[in-house]
């Protein structure tokens, strides 16, 4: 299983960027599917989970209301929008997943626990400045 994220870059604060995860070797609709973020000295956090197979969709109370992931399974692929962005808002951003059939997997369990996440892709810079 793979998973390469990209989309990342430089952005005004109060601007939008939209983030792609391509996941290899499975099949989305077995599988959640999240994005996490690390600032400079700070823990990993949960930014938000989709379900392949409902498409259910899960944010950390940060992003709420200003963040959207959204899943093609014909392409494989996991996006998250980002609008109304802040400088608070850079970090490394990673997508994961994890078997929603395994036991206690789930996007709810997901975004404040992210050790349930079996893979991981190398992370995107989102930058966040004027």
């Amino acid at each position: 299983v793979q998973l390469q994220a990209s989309g990342g870059g430089l952005v005004q604060p109060g601007g939008s960027l939209r983030l792609s995860c391509a996941v290899f070797g499975i099949t989305l609709d077995n599988y959640i599917i999240g994005w996490f973020r690390q600032a400079p000295g700070k823990e990993r956090e949960g930014v938000s989970c989709i379900s392949g197979s409902t498409g259910s969709s899960y944010y950390g109370d940060s992003v709420a209301g200003r963040f959207t992931v959204s899943r093609d399974n014909s392409k494989g692929t996991v996006y998250l929008q980002m609008n109304s962005l802040k400088p608070e808002d850079t970090a490394v951003y990673f997508c994961a997943t994890s078997n929603r059939r395994r036991v206690g997997v789930s996007c709810r369990r997901a975004i404040g626990d992210r050790s349930i996440m079996d893979y991981w892709g190398k992370g995107t810079q989102v930058t966040v400045s004027s």
